[in-house]
């Protein structure tokens, strides 16, 4: 088995029940029932469903997993019963009843919450744009272009189009690296500078 996952959080199905996986993901929600502990593991493919009883020699570790943090959790998939299936889902039907579990990268206290939409406001979504960019509808905002370019791209070249990446001059920034400078034909003494990173 993988190091890290056998299947990704969006693969498992019914026939599968009975089976070992192993997942990893971050800490989407957590929802504590006394006796069990239930934990939606979210990756870049889906979330699945994991369950611990309170009887589980790790329970303790799981349930002070702060939101957000990177686990991988190994266990055997079950099927839910019919009032617990949730039909949002493609892995609504089963749940993972968790056997061992690992911490790959705790979480801090957030300064927003991933699972959420409630609007936080520019300023902070910008300055934490690394959580932002893991919320449901940006997240799908993504996808959604990466596919559009992906489509106008394939199109392009089967009408016999080519794509150049062509050198950019703008103007100069204080990253510390020495600048590329380009002299300016139209403003004598100015300078143009090739971009010194990509997100320039």
């Amino acid at each position: 088995m993988h190091r890290y996952r056998s299947h990704s959080c969006n693969d498992i199905r019914s026939d599968q029940a009975g089976e070992t996986a192993r997942l990893s993901g971050w800490v989407h929600r957590k929802r504590d029932h006394g006796n069990l502990l239930f934990v939606d593991l979210r990756d870049h493919y889906g979330i699945t469903q994991c369950v611990l009883d309170s009887s589980s020699a790790i329970f303790a570790a799981v349930e002070a997993v702060r939101l957000e943090s990177v686990i991988c959790v190994t266990g055997r998939v079950v099927r839910r019963s019919a009032e617990t299936i949730n039909p949002n889902l493609p892995t609504g039907e089963v749940e993972l009843q968790v056997e061992s579990f690992e911490m790959l990268a705790p979480a801090d206290p957030l300064p927003l919450q991933v699972n959420s939409d409630e609007d936080y406001g520019e300023e902070v979504r910008l300055r934490y744009r690394f959580l932002d960019l893991r919320r449901d509808k940006v997240h799908r905002n993504i996808i959604l272009r990466s596919a559009v370019i992906a489509s106008i791209r394939r199109r392009m070249v089967e009408l016999g189009f080519m794509e150049f990446q062509t050198p950019i001059l703008t103007s100069t920034s204080p990253e510390g690296a020495r600048d590329f400078l380009v002299p300016s034909r139209l403003h004598p003494g100015q300078f143009y500078a090739l971009p010194q990173a990509p997100q320039q």
